[in-house]
């Protein structure tokens, strides 16, 4: 059976103040992510429609705090809680937050890609 640990994943990535170790089983991206800043993606997802994130993910917080934002309401989630997010939230995490959470591989690929095309788009337009 495939597994997968903080200190065996495979695709480390450092995004600024945030680390992200990953591997994919069986068509589930597993995230281990840590920020040592306050995070939001607002911005990265303005590029998507509807400027929210349409991939779902469920999870645990292992440390600190973070907050999903919807149209019509807000949930928040501290170390302890195990979460669903449905697609159409944005995302807000304290610093200090450590998580570990689990995608459908295609659908995080998709959205992880157009939000890097529209960060593009706008660092070229601010040229």
């Amino acid at each position: 059976m495939p597994k997968v640990s903080r200190e065996t994943a495979s695709n480390v990535r450092e995004m600024g103040p945030v680390t992200d170790r990953r591997e994919d089983l069986g068509g589930y991206t597993v995230n281990f992510v840590s920020f040592a800043a306050d995070a939001d993606l607002d911005g990265p997802l303005q590029a998507l429609p509807g400027g929210a994130c349409p991939c779902p993910h469920w999870g645990y917080v292992i440390a600190g705090r973070m907050r999903f934002v919807f149209d019509d309401h807000e949930e928040v989630y501290e170390a302890g809680d195990a979460f669903y997010q449905p697609p159409g939230h944005r995302p807000y995490v304290d610093a200090g937050t450590e998580l570990l959470q689990f995608s459908p591989t295609d659908k995080l690929d998709e959205t992880e890609r157009a939000m890097a095309e529209g960060m593009s788009r706008q660092q070229g337009a601010g040229s």
